[in-house]
């Protein structure tokens, strides 16, 4: 018995291969997908109706039942998972992106439908959540915390892990794939999110963290191209970074149930945005931020320079007396 239906196969190798979504994504769709057949079973009465929701099998699923499926389905879909399994609306977005990326290869590169019932399918309402990040003085404050390591290798590549962090706003698994290869001059090469390939720009603070850490980096080892190494001369891992980082953190008095390596880099978008005069879009690049919707978060979090650009306003202090009749 087929565990996947042929037509999800194939789309999932479509994803992955041809247009070169990341492992980790391509798994999220197959999740999102696999809930969806199993509720269309389930709504369908495909099933017999005491079978438990995780064990229903979509091995059968075929093109002729999705066919079938209208409009009405999805929006079905979307309120049981939100009604029955507690989905959030970021949850439920992600869910429709994956509705209307698995339809609309169907019926627009494979032609196997005659319509896109997800077409008109919208994204629910989502709350704008304003990032959590650390201030410049409580910036200053981690980095003091790790120049304080007596350890030499640790204190100084401690310390350029952090400044990438705090100044390019690199993801984890970003910094940790990191090779001296791809480090030029004051550019750095780095493949984010669905294998794309990104150029990131070094500050002289970067430069210069990541050059003193060299000269401290074993000449031996194991990991010729890591940029990064532990104390047994491999590669660091995504883990052993959040674990440092999450030391460091304690240390300098945060929370590490609040404050992560992600909340590094949203430190490092708001820190440009606030004090670097940064437009959106070049917010987005650096980001490496596939949809600006995705960066517009950090164009909510200076309430303070909003305030201070409304009293700037040359009207700001008129009054009905002051103006000549």
């Amino acid at each position: 018995m087929r565990e996947i239906p042929l037509v999800l196969e194939d789309y999932l190798n479509y994803m992955e291969t041809i247009k070169g979504i990341s492992y980790n994504t391509t798994k999220e769709y197959f999740f999102d997908l696999r809930t969806f057949f199993r509720f269309i079973k389930l709504r369908y009465r495909l099933i017999d109706e005491d079978t438990p929701f995780e064990k229903i099998d979509i091995g059968d699923v075929d093109i002729e039942l999705i066919k079938k499926i209208n409009i009405q389905d999805l929006h079905s879909f979307i309120s049981y998972v939100d009604k029955t399994r507690d989905n959030g609306n970021f949850a439920k977005s992600r869910k429709v992106a994956s509705l209307k990326s698995f339809f609309g290869y169907l019926y627009s590169k494979v032609n196997l439908i005659s319509k896109n019932p997800a077409d008109s399918l919208e994204f629910p309402k989502t709350d704008m959540r304003q990032p959590i990040y650390l201030t410049l003085e409580e910036c200053e404050k981690l980095l003091k915390a790790i120049l304080d390591n007596k350890n030499v290798f640790f204190r100084k590549r401690d310390y350029a892990i952090v400044m990438l962090f705090l100044n390019c706003g690199l993801r984890l698994s970003e910094l940790s794939s990191i090779d001296l290869s791809k480090i030029k001059d004051d550019t750095l090469t780095v493949i984010g999110k669905g294998n794309k390939e990104r150029t990131i720009y070094l500050n002289q603070a970067c430069v210069n963290a990541i050059n003193d850490y060299l000269t401290v980096r074993p000449k031996d080892a194991r990991d010729t191209e890591a940029l990064f190494l532990s104390m047994r001369k491999n590669r660091m891992s995504n883990r052993a970074i959040q674990h440092m980082i999450d030391r460091y953190l304690e240390k300098a008095g945060f929370d590490t149930s609040i404050y992560s390596t992600h909340k590094l880099r949203h430190t490092a978008a708001t820190l440009m945005y606030k004090h670097g005069n940064v437009d959106i879009r070049a917010l987005q690049e650096i980001l490496g931020h596939e949809n600006v919707s995705t960066t517009q978060i950090y164009t909510h979090i200076d309430d303070d320079r909003l305030r201070e650009a409304v009293k700037s306003n040359p009207l700001a202090n008129t009054k009905p007396s002051s103006i000549n009749k």
